[in-house]
């Protein structure tokens, strides 16, 4: 009768712990956030590289000599 009454109360002593903090509440993991930045476009970005060339063309042409006229 005691290994009875023993074996029942170390059963209820170790329910007891094991349910003392009841269920814990789920936690809710939310999914990573990606976020993607876009580059900054300007009105000008597709006039930047003609304005070069035309650049470079107006001093091509302003730092040539012209040899075909005879001096006089």
């Amino acid at each position: 009768m005691k290994k009875i009454l023993a074996s029942a109360a170390t059963l209820l002593g170790t329910a007891g712990a094991a349910l003392a903090g009841g269920m814990a509440e789920p936690v809710m993991e939310m999914a990573p956030v990606i976020v993607e930045e876009q580059a900054g476009s300007s009105s000008s970005a597709g006039l930047i590289i003609p304005l070069i060339l035309i650049a470079l063309i107006a001093a091509a042409m302003s730092s040539s000599t012209s040899d075909s006229l005879p001096e006089t």
